[in-house]
């Protein structure tokens, strides 16, 4: 009897281990997220075709051996950068989280590509607006590596979200200590400007722009951002300007043109804003431009295409929801701007708040609704909460004269 039942467990082990090796070895292309097609207007030439490549040589990899966990790595950051570029958020950030937690929940992993891989999931975490599991995420990274100025990054963005914002400075002189690059000078730049030093930010913004190479997709997202901030504090002309030069470097990069647009619109040029919009729109599906273009139609007082492009933006909303991103703010930002619904935007305001309570930019938005409801206590309570930072916001202006 003895010998039978070591003779059992023999064959069960046997068995295990050849079930775990067909299900290794039964990994389709069906397991692997597509590679959407690009819209032709952002294929940048050769930058698209080296983006095919780079996944189809990933894919195959990981085909012919399902423990090619750098290939599934590899995955990863091609459709984190493709959300980026193609806006095609519902697609490929569910895609991005798939193939992380497939090398994440092997148990045979080596320390630095565990911590790669972690590293790069609390990215996409917080790209869906998961900010406190970001932020553990990105902590637990860091305890394997806390040498990594890019999961940093992660880190200041995380406490930021979350209005943890004196942690977060403690983040960013991390990241910038081990690599002052355009992303450690990004998180600077929004620091500062949390803080009320627009200029620095401005020139901290700047030194990001110089220190990425034109015409790449993070360079024209931080002249972008510095534009932004031009446009913020009212210096429309050198905005103006940012916008332009990223479409000389980067041909219809639809961030810059709606950028444009919003642009037209502070200087009452409503045709032209309508006409940049749409086209924006038209380049990749960034449920932001059918929000401001249907702000466009509700200023002009056309409410029918206001009502149209709602229509257009509510299942866009359901869509990102159904994917695991947070809308929250979104929804508050339209029921009070657009559609005038001041309850259903406390409701969602408030769901955000349960969140990050410590956040200025929710308070802000908060302050804003219960202004515009008529409760001026709650609505002083949060505007006091926004402006803890020392925070120029010109929506902090706007409360105060009103207040």
């Amino acid at each position: 009897m003895h010998r039978i039942s070591i003779l059992i467990l023999i064959l069960a082990f046997t068995f295990a281990c050849a079930k775990k090796q067909t299900e290794s070895a039964t990994l389709t292309v069906k397991d692997i997220p597509l590679l959407l097609d690009r819209n032709e207007a952002i294929q940048n030439g050769q930058e698209w075709s080296d983006v095919q490549s780079y996944y189809g040589t990933s894919r195959q990899a990981l085909l012919d051996n399902p423990k090619d966990y750098e290939a599934a790595l590899k995955l990863v950051y091609v459709f984190v950068n493709e959300a980026r570029i193609t806006g095609e958020h519902g697609h490929y950030y569910p895609a991005a989280l798939k193939m992380s937690d497939y090398i994440l929940q092997k148990p045979e992993l080596e320390k630095d590509l565990q911590f790669r891989a972690l590293a790069a999931k609390a990215g996409v975490q917080l790209s869906l607006h998961d900010f406190k599991n970001a932020l553990k995420t990105g902590t637990e990274a860091m305890n394997l590596n806390p040498y990594n100025a890019q999961n940093y990054g992660v880190l200041v963005d995380a406490n930021v979200e979350l209005g943890n914002y004196d942690e977060a400075v403690k983040m960013a002189d991390k990241m910038v200590s081990i690599r002052p690059d355009l992303r450690s000078y990004a998180r600077v730049s929004y620091l500062r400007e949390i803080h009320g030093d627009v200029d620095g930010a401005i020139e901290a913004m700047k030194m990001a722009v110089e220190a990425g190479f034109p015409g790449q997709e993070q360079t024209c997202w931080a002249r972008l951002t510095l534009g932004n901030l031009y446009k913020q504090y009212g210096n429309l002309d050198a905005a103006e300007g940012e916008y332009n030069t990223i479409l000389k470097e980067r041909p219809k990069y639809p961030f810059a043109v709606a950028a444009l647009a919003e642009i037209a619109v502070e200087r009452k040029k409503y045709g032209e804003a309508e006409k940049l919009f749409k086209d924006a729109a038209n380049i990749i599906p960034e449920v932001g431009f059918y929000e401001e273009l249907a702000r466009l139609y509700k200023a002009q007082g056309n409410d029918e295409a206001c009502k149209k492009t709602l229509n257009e933006i509510w299942p866009m909303l359901a869509d990102d929801e159904a994917h695991g991103h947070n809308m929250n703010l979104e929804y508050a930002s339209i029921y009070a701007d657009i559609v005038g619904d001041l309850n259903k935007a406390l409701k969602y305001a408030l769901k955000e708040y349960e969140i990050r309570p410590e956040n200025i930019d929710v308070n802000r938005k908060l302050a804003l609704i219960y202004q515009d409801m008529g409760n001026s206590s709650k609505a002083l309570e949060h505007m006091t909460k926004a402006a803890k930072t020392n925070s120029k916001h010109p929506e902090l202006k706007q409360l105060a004269i009103k207040g």
